[in-house]
């Protein structure tokens, strides 16, 4: 397979997530098949896998490069999770990385970046009607400073100064256009193109952004309690998140369902997150916020 994303963290989630030959494997964030085509080799097991993605692109690469043995499900992974529940599946390997991927950012078209400029889109899924541009042109400016604050976790001051610039400068038709505004307090030709050193002043805007556009942490906070049903006794789950917020929900959850000692359902593999290593970080700068928490469903 053409390798079009860098997949963080590759060799430490084969060697926490330990996959063995014959067992069944279930990536409810798929991509490009960075995780998957690696664990696929070791399981052989085709039949028993299924890869889940709500990107469009996503699903037209995997369906031309991964076996055809293997079940694509085109959607988000928790409507997934709940198909996948209903028809009675299991697995004993699950993987989730909540990352946007790099051919998402590095798409212009696509809306993901403030470092080239392109649509106010944002959307993962393609078919939703909700878009940044609707939120940044149509939404309250206290809409705004909420998901600020809440998604961004931007300081109240900041998230009401970001929102007031943007409702002052509407409409706004890309997201170069929408950084320069954040960047310079609205004082800059919103077409003119800059360079930016260090972290851009608009960083958390477009995370805040994008996750309201794609619902992102409440996927996560109803997809949580399910995985329990979708794995086997003895079974693996690994889950990559790249920011507090993701990494927040995943902790709390896993804590409280572990948290009864010898009783729980799960134990707990990864006692602290685990991060990429010096050299993963030289080749794939993307990997530097990632963490991998590993939990074991137990026999």
């Amino acid at each position: 397979m053409e390798e079009l994303h860098k997949p963080v963290l590759l060799s430490e989630v084969v060697a926490f997530l330990q996959p063995k030959l014959g067992e069944t494997y279930l990536d409810l964030t798929a991509g490009y098949a960075g995780h998957a085509k690696k664990i696929l080799a070791v399981t052989q097991n085709y039949k028993g896998a299924t890869l889940v993605d709500r990107d469009e692109f996503s699903i037209d690469y995997l369906t031309k490069n991964v076996s055809s043995e293997v079940q694509i499900i085109h959607d988000n992974f928790y409507n997934a999770t709940q198909l996948l529940i209903e028809c009675g599946k299991t697995f004993d390997v699950i993987l989730a990385d909540f990352g946007v991927s790099s051919p998402q950012i590095d798409k212009a078209e696509r809306g993901f970046s403030f470092l080239s400029d392109g649509p106010l889109d944002m959307r993962m899924d393609k078919s939703q009607k909700l878009d940044a541009s609707s939120i940044i042109n149509k939404w309250h400016p206290r809409e705004l400073e909420e998901i600020f604050v809440k998604y961004g976790e931007e300081k109240p001051g900041l998230a009401k100064k970001h929102a007031r610039i943007i409702v002052e400068g509407r409409p706004f038709n890309s997201t170069l256009e929408l950084a320069n505004a954040i960047a310079f307090n609205g004082r800059i030709s919103k077409s003119k193109g800059t360079r930016w050193h260090g972290k851009h002043p608009a960083t958390q805007v477009f995370q805040a952004i994008r996750i309201a556009v794609n619902d992102e942490l409440s996927l996560i906070e109803k997809t949580l309690p399910l995985l329990p049903k979708l794995l086997n006794p003895g079974g693996r789950v690994g889950i990559i998140t790249f920011h507090s917020l993701e990494d927040r929900l995943v902790k709390r959850y896993f804590k409280e369902v572990s948290s009864l000692g010898y009783e729980s359902e799960f134990e707990v593999l990864t006692k602290s997150p685990i991060t990429a290593g010096e050299l993963e970080l030289v080749i794939n700068p993307r990997a530097s916020s990632a963490k991998l928490r590993v939990y074991k469903k137990r026999s």
